[in-house]
């Protein structure tokens, strides 16, 4: 190494050393265990009309986030909860019928939407769906957990604009650093590099 290069190195290695840590706000992200659920594409829904089974049904949002029903037809339903949804259809129905007797109750009757990829140094990296919100640790374990390959971080691509949150996995791991140990958001993508 040439005289003129080494006062740049250990410049460079004193700076690295004084630097912190990157933290991350891992508080600031969303829980969604403590949110009503937010139907998605091919969610199965049962709606249903008291005291009138001709405008009850059991319905599959479609991919373009829609559901048909009986008398007043196609209805949003991907991107909001099922109390929205009842909301707007005790609305429309009430068109049809007196409002004694709009009441209207929507239940999601199978999560089919709740997905997230793994990819990377991961024994089984894929596509995975989930009936319940798992953490990213689970989501890992899902797809068979790091192979030999693998480092102890992964990270997830969220959000638009997308964002990359870090996880360490051991601190993720133990009961002092749990929140580190996010709930995996429909659509996330876990990267174990």
């Amino acid at each position: 190494m040439s005289l003129r290069v080494l006062p740049i190195v250990c410049a460079a290695l004193l700076v690295g050393c004084g630097a912190a840590a990157p933290t991350y706000n891992y508080k600031a992200e969303p829980d969604p265990r403590g949110l009503e659920f937010q139907v998605g594409p091919l969610d199965l829904l049962t709606v249903s009309v008291w005291k009138n089974r001709d405008l009850s049904a059991e319905v599959t949002v479609r991919p373009d986030g829609v559901v048909t029903l009986p008398l007043i037809g196609d209805i949003k339903a991907a991107g909001r909860t099922p109390t929205e949804i009842q909301k707007e259809i005790v609305t429309r129905l009430a068109d049809y019928l007196r409002d004694e007797e709009v009441v209207v109750s929507v239940g999601v009757s199978a999560v089919n939407s709740y997905y997230f990829t793994v990819v990377g140094a991961a024994e089984h990296p894929g596509y995975y769906t989930a009936r319940s919100y798992v953490t990213a640790v689970e989501a890992v374990a899902m797809a068979g957990g790091p192979n030999r390959f693998a480092g102890n971080e992964l990270y997830i691509i969220r959000g638009t604009p997308a964002r990359r949150i870090p996880i360490d996995l051991r601190r993720a791991t133990s009961s002092e650093h749990a929140s580190e140990n996010l709930v995996v958001l429909r659509g996330d993508l876990i990267v174990l590099p």
